[in-house]
């Protein structure tokens, strides 16, 4: 086997404009360059083939190459935040739930309530970046590959090597890491490339790190303004909800299988889920999203739209708690009586918090509630100052009903890695893009949890008769408003964008 290092152009759209190689193949090792063109909405590049990865890094290193930035406005987070604040305040959106009359309501409420939530692209930065191994022998393509969609990586491989698919023998390895990354099949394609240009022998592609981080297809980044109107007596009848972000199915569709895409977006769920199946009892609900469209790559993350919807609406629930002077768990409680799941797993997650008690002063805790994936999921999470403006975790109590568990040990570390991976995102995730390039390359900038920092997680599941359902994805959503709901509770500072400045975990 002969390595291959990928690099790409520094802006999203970009593309090679001229390369001179001669530098990069008079080195030990270099075999040869392959150029690859932009494709799948990801840039063009080229990859160095040497005997080890190394040679192959030093190779990519010495190429001289004069990059292209590609074709119109180049995106910036900044000017996207602002379109994006634009699209929520028009209130034009595709309605995905209305009950009632939340907006005459609203109206003639006592007092009002209205606040922005505000989430930011994330990376997957899975720690095995994207890597394939592919070899052609004759008319016969052979890869190895981490994915999450192997019917997909056969069509591709085939369509790009334009072989028939049966002439192609597909090994899944372990992902190193998925979350939705390796439902992509970018790096597939760039693989079988240099494998056609090297016959014969199996060439291992392996993107480093800055080349992950930088040319990821991201979470998108996501506005909402969530409305209520109180009653003189505290109640909350009605809630209206605005969003706007790129939706992501489309944008998925086209990549992965153009033929079932069409010219016009349909409107999507994913990028709405969360906000328009709440399960508390509003007579007055509306909820709309407008679906944009950045420039900006972006896929399915840990738990899609509800990684970032739970957050807008179980901090603005917590909000309308404090708003109305009743318990958040009491008041989340009321909501829910006509939702016996949703209300026992609450329960179970606060009796085992001990929710209620007399804390430290420079201690509290925090609730959220959200259902995903067919599972409910109740977090509880305690956290301590550190500083007048730094805090940490200490604990995580989970509450689950995801039906009939067949392996509780599974659910638990399900739980427990859901909680790390959340709270990374809590913490430091934040992707910024600057005239169409990625800023973020490394660790360094994108920081990762460590043991040291994760706090204890305690997993509690709630006997159910349902089917199974999702254990993998649920434990995500609530950790987010978990921890800004502790934090207000604490400090009576209310965060309302994500990552959550201060959040020192050591």
């Amino acid at each position: 086997m002969v390595f291959a290092v990928a690099r790409m152009a520094p802006t999203l759209s970009g593309d090679v404009a001229s390369l001179n190689v001669a530098p990069a193949t008079e080195l030990p090792g270099v075999m040869q360059v392959v150029q690859f063109p932009p494709d799948a909405q990801r840039a063009g590049g080229f990859a160095v083939v040497a005997r080890t990865t190394w040679q192959a890094m030093q190779g990519a290193n010495a190429v001289e190459v004069t990059w292209a930035p590609g074709v119109g406005t180049p995106p910036s987070t900044q000017a996207i935040a602002q379109q994006l604040r634009a699209a929520v305040q028009a209130r034009d959106g595709y309605a995905f739930y209305d009950k009632g009359d939340a907006v005459a309501w609203q109206a003639n409420a006592a007092s009002q309530l209205a606040v922005t939530y505000e989430a930011p692209y994330l990376a997957h930065a899975t720690l095995e970046p994207m890597n394939c191994t592919a070899q052609l022998i004759g008319g016969t393509l052979k890869l190895w590959v981490p994915t999450q969609v192997p019917t997909m990586v056969r069509a591709k491989a085939a369509q790009v090597a334009g072989i028939d698919v049966e002439q192609v023998e597909l090994v899944v390895t372990q992902l190193g890491g998925g979350f939705g990354r390796r439902l992509e099949v970018d790096f597939v394609a760039q693989a079988v490339r240099v494998a056609m240009a090297m016959p014969g022998q199996p060439v291992q592609l392996l993107w480093e790190r800055e080349s992950d981080m930088r040319h990821d297809y991201y979470r998108p980044m996501q506005v909402a303004t969530l409305s209520a109107g109180l009653g003189a007596d505290g109640t909350v009848d009605g809630l209206k909800i605005d969003s706007a972000g790129d939706a992501i199915s489309p944008r998925w569709m086209a990549r992965a299988l153009p033929l079932l895409a069409g010219p016009v977006d349909m409107p999507d769920k994913t990028t709405a889920q969360g906000l328009f199946d709440l399960p508390y009892d509003f007579k007055h609900q509306h909820m709309a999203h407008t679906a944009t469209s950045s420039g900006v790559p972006v896929g399915f993350w840990r738990s899609v739209g509800h990684s970032h919807n739970a957050f807008f609406s179980e901090s603005f629930i917590d909000e309308l708690a404090y708003a109305a002077k009743k318990d958040p768990v009491a008041f989340r409680s009321d909501l829910l009586q006509h939702a016996p799941r949703h209300l026992a797993v609450l329960s179970s997650a606060a009796q085992a918090a001990n929710w209620g008690q007399v804390l430290p002063g420079d201690q509290a805790l925090g609730v959220a509630l959200h259902e995903s994936f067919g599972s409910i999921v109740a977090q509880v999470a305690r956290v301590q100052a550190v500083s007048d403006n730094q805090w940490r975790v200490l604990e995580v109590h989970c509450a689950i009903d995801c039906g009939v568990v067949i392996n509780p040990t599974t659910v638990a570390q399900q739980m427990e890695g859901s909680v790390v991976f959340a709270l990374t995102a809590v913490a430091y995730g934040q992707i910024d893009i600057d005239a169409g390039a990625v800023m973020q390359s490394n660790f360094t900038g994108y920081s990762m949890l460590k043991l040291a920092q994760t706090p204890v997680v305690k997993t509690y599941i709630v006997s159910s008769l349902r089917a199974p359902s999702g254990v993998g994805e649920p434990g995500v959503p609530p950790l987010a408003p978990a921890i800004g709901n502790a934090l207000f509770a604490l400090t009576k500072r209310r965060h309302r964008r994500l990552p959550i400045d201060g959040l020192f975990v050591q």
